[in-house]
């Protein structure tokens, strides 16, 4: 078993600098665990917590049962993809996939035939004889993971692997990558600030925020069911929208007030907004979820709004929505939806999949309670 956990976790830099502060992570046997945040909020320093290369100011790390705070980085059984790939540029792809067994003494027949099963699997067998500067950027990530592998480590830590390769070789990296853990079986840890990575590739994904872990849940869930605005607003594309309003009860029924307008929240929600009721809050309401036609139910729902941006992406639209109070906003139409910059629109909310916040930029989920 090679579950990797930490328990209240916290590392401070010199200058009372918090990098990471109390996290628990439980990171299960042969998981692809994503740890996803914007850049500073302590994705790299956990993952050289694990690998050994920072010391833990609290707190504690196991991996497969054992803690490791003592143990130096060479006995964690732990194999760690840079950025940057650091691959020795003096020596050619074979010697440096080669370079961590030569160093456990293995006979050099058994490193010959890992190094050869692993550049096919990966698909540089006809690179093994170049040095890093005759290779292309993703061919020099295949390297770098493939150094990784012939150690036949427990666990995979991988940092932001895929940052320096374009967008059409990313998006296939991710594919393989994604493979390459299913034939594998192995544990990884795998830290990006890019949320569609995220999504994609992990069994189960870790929102940081400022060093604090926010939610821990499969994709689909934290997507669906964030457990507060930092969490909804930074998992998506394009963000979530959010408007500053007021919950309201009446006739049994909850409403959000936007200025002068009235939302009517989803049947249920009455009794457990009531210690809301006339507070100012923040609805959240994602740009599917707003359409140029009334949901069943819910036709009073509607804002009038004056179209801003239009933004063609193939297979949508993106368009930046003012209402008359100036609050923006965005939603998706279909590729060919006739709309233009300054057309006057009536917008529908599906409330049924909006979000209630409290105020603040890591307001809570009302919701969800």
């Amino acid at each position: 078993m090679a579950a990797v956990i930490l328990q209240n976790v916290t590392k401070v830099f010199d200058g009372d600098v918090v990098a990471v502060s109390d996290a628990d992570i439980d990171v299960k046997d042969k998981e692809f665990m994503v740890i996803v945040g914007p850049s500073g909020c302590g994705k790299t320093t956990i993952l050289r917590l694990i690998a050994g290369l920072e010391e833990p100011t609290a707190g504690t790390i196991r991996i497969a049962g054992r803690a490791v705070n003592d143990v130096p980085p060479r006995d964690r059984d732990v194999a760690m993809v840079f950025q940057n790939y650091a691959l020795y540029p003096h020596m050619t792809v074979y010697q440096n996939m080669a370079f961590a067994l030569k160093l456990r003494k293995t006979p050099k027949d058994v490193i010959r035939q890992k190094v050869e099963e692993t550049a096919r699997m990966l698909g540089i067998e006809g690179l093994l004889n170049r040095k890093p500067r005759a290779l292309s950027g993703g061919q020099r990530q295949r390297v770098a993971v493939g150094r990784a592998i012939v150690r036949n480590p427990r666990v995979f830590l991988f940092d932001e692997p895929l940052s320096n390769l374009d967008a059409n070789l990313r998006v296939s990296m991710r594919a393989e990558l994604k493979g390459l853990h299913q034939r594998l079986q192995t544990t990884c840890i795998y830290v990006t600030h890019d949320q569609a990575e995220a999504m994609t590739l992990g069994d189960r994904i870790c929102v940081l925020r400022q060093g604090v872990v926010q939610q821990i849940a499969p994709p689909m869930e934290v997507y669906e069911r964030p457990v507060n605005r930092f969490v909804g607003g930074f998992i998506g594309t394009p963000a979530m929208n959010f408007f500053d309003g007021r919950t309201e009860l009446r006739d049994n029924r909850a409403y959000f007030v936007i200025g002068s307008d009235s939302i009517m929240l989803a049947g249920g929600l009455h009794s457990g907004l009531s210690k809301y009721a006339g507070r100012e809050m923040v609805l959240g309401v994602r740009a599917e979820d707003i359409s140029l036609s009334p949901y069943a139910g819910q036709a009073g729902n509607v804002l009038c709004a004056t179209v801003r941006v239009v933004e063609p992406l193939g297979d949508r639209k993106d368009v930046v929505l003012e209402t008359a109070a100036g609050l923006r906003f965005i939603i998706k139409v279909g590729p060919h939806t006739p709309i233009g910059t300054g057309d006057g629109v009536r917008v529908y909310l599906d409330t049924a999949k909006a979000h209630i916040f409290e105020p603040g930029d890591a307001g809570k989920n009302v919701i969800l309670a």
